[in-house]
């Protein structure tokens, strides 16, 4: 009988001790669960991070790249204003050097001015030379028979320009001439052409050029003809007289 007594306690208490095992087996394997899933949501919000940051390096990198075509772009047109300024004085340097025109460097033409009866004529000399070249003062003009007895035409001051006449290639310079004061007079007498000197650095240079006068020829008065100074456009003023 004592043994039938304790039989079952015996029972019991083999029961509750597999019971126990089996909730701590049970906790245990939850507690390694929630570790795993802690892990992994560790591991995938470093796996976000790293990729925004990426993705924020991208972008800077992007930007960067857009700042330095801004850049690009800002040097791209201060080298273009630096090349216009260096054409500029280029151009002003060649013009300081050019040397003066001489008589086989330019072609020179008449032609008359507005106004009946015609008393002033427009001198056009055209660089025909290829290369830049400086014209001097004014044109040395005689409206005689031979260059070398003809009166020279005296120069109005007040058309003298305030800057060389540079001429490149091609380009053209003028002067107004007076060849008589108007009207019927017996001291003017018809020019049909008449000579064109220069100037050189050191005064009027050798040798002069044959210019046709206008159609149907001039009617000069030796004492009132007066020239104006090449310049490289007529003024109003300074080439009236």
């Amino acid at each position: 009988m004592r043994t039938f007594i304790r039989r079952p306690a015996l029972v019991a208490a083999t029961a509750v001790a597999a019971l126990g095992l089996t909730l701590t087996a049970c906790g245990g394997d939850g507690s390694g669960t929630k570790d795993e899933g802690a892990a992994a949501a560790s591991k995938s919000g470093g796996s976000k991070s790293g990729s925004d940051a990426g993705s924020g390096k991208q972008e800077a990198a992007a930007d960067g790249g857009s700042g330095k075509e801004a850049a690009g772009s800002g040097t791209s047109g201060s080298d273009s204003a630096g090349t216009t300024a260096s054409q500029t004085r280029s151009k002003e340097k060649s013009g300081a050097k050019a040397p003066a025109c001489s008589a086989d460097d330019v072609k020179i033409s008449a032609a008359k001015q507005d106004g009946v009866p015609t008393t002033h004529i427009t001198l056009t000399a055209t660089n025909v030379s290829g290369h830049a070249c400086t014209l001097l003062q004014y044109p040395v003009i005689g409206f005689g028979d031979l260059p070398q007895t003809s009166k020279d035409v005296p120069p109005v001051a007040k058309s003298k320009p305030g800057t060389p006449v540079v001429l490149n290639a091609g380009e053209p310079a003028y002067a107004a001439v007076r060849i008589n004061q108007g009207g019927v007079d017996e001291d003017n007498h018809v020019v049909k052409s008449f000579y064109v000197n220069l100037f050189a650095a050191d005064g009027p240079a050798e040798g002069s050029k044959t210019v046709g006068a206008p159609k149907g020829g001039i009617a000069v008065d030796d004492a009132a003809a007066k020239t104006g100074y090449w310049t490289n456009e007529l003024r109003n003023g300074a080439d009236e007289f």
